[in-house]
């Protein structure tokens, strides 16, 4: 669970399509050590993200209205960040329109 959140809206998830891969900062370097919570104050500017990268899916989605239209690895992108947030993801936006979103049951 994220700061209390027990469900999510992931937005934008449009504009990461056409990428060959995908970058996810799963920790962050601060003078040698890691971790996975944020940094705060003087750590903030000498922290380094450190990244895993999930394979992009190179093509539109903005048409796709239910989860299983998405293709396989925008699925496992959004299985991934629920369980890496250790919430569910209930709505994705998939385009710039009001309408452009699906719901995941």
């Amino acid at each position: 669970m994220m700061q209390g959140a027990t469900e999510i809206a992931l937005t934008k998830l449009d504009v990461l399509s056409f990428l060959d891969r995908i970058p996810v900062c799963v920790k962050y370097d601060v003078n040698g050590t890691l971790t996975t919570d944020f940094p705060t104050g003087e750590e903030l500017d000498i922290a380094k993200p450190v990244y895993e990268y999930l394979p992009g899916w190179k093509c539109d989605i903005s048409g796709c209205r239910s989860f299983d239209e998405l293709p396989e690895a925008a699925k496992d992108y959004i299985r991934y960040i629920a369980k890496a947030t250790d919430s569910n993801i209930k709505y994705v936006s998939v385009g710039a329109g009001r309408d452009e979103y699906l719901t995941i049951d």
